[in-house]
């Protein structure tokens, strides 16, 4: 003999029949309270197990006490680009550039607004006093820009990287993950 499945839903006869007295089925109210309250604690739960796409970002960092400004240098195709300024308050952080990093070596110069004095080194590129995106790295003067010694970030090819600018004090140890040591803040001429 062969029988079919059977749902009380599917023979609405049945279905009617199955229905208490005025046709409404009853349900205990702390039974649903408690059923809906599990129903949203689970939803953070189950939001935590998602998976979630890593940040790979160029991230700086600004550990000194005084607010500083941050223009930064990038190889973009095949020319250079600097984009500046990145006003980041004192102990905070900020994402320069969003996504998978494509280049080993970026360039930084760091001005600080409080104190004076700045991070910068020997790789020369252009700039300029109001916020900019500059192509290219040559002639920044005859252009009308400003040139300026960014130092140099050495990603190690990561796809993510932050550096940490901080203030420099005798026999202070470096805390860091792996970063080498930011320039010492030199006073402006």
């Amino acid at each position: 003999m062969i029988s079919e499945p059977f749902s009380s839903t599917s023979d609405p006869v049945a279905a009617a029949a199955a229905l208490p007295r005025g046709g409404r089925l009853r349900v205990p109210r702390g039974a649903l309270t408690r059923a809906v309250g599990a129903a949203l604690l689970a939803i953070p739960l189950l939001a935590g197990l998602m998976p979630v796409p890593a940040a790979a970002d160029f991230r700086l960092c600004n550990r000194s006490s005084s607010r500083v400004g941050i223009a930064l240098g990038y190889k973009d195709g095949n020319s250079w680009a600097t984009e500046g300024w990145w006003n980041i308050g004192a102990n905070s952080c900020e994402t320069l550039l969003r996504g998978d990093l494509v280049a080993r070596f970026y360039y930084v110069y760091a001005i600080d607004y409080d104190l004076g004095g700045e991070w910068s080194g020997k790789a020369f590129m252009c700039t300029r006093e109001k916020e900019f995106t500059i192509r290219g790295i040559q002639d920044c003067l005859a252009r009308g820009f400003d040139r300026t010694g960014f130092f140099e970030v050495d990603t190690h090819e990561q796809k993510s990287w932050t550096v940490q600018l901080t203030e420099r004090k005798p026999g202070a140890a470096e805390v860091g993950s792996g970063l080498p040591p930011p320039p010492m803040p030199q006073a402006r001429p």
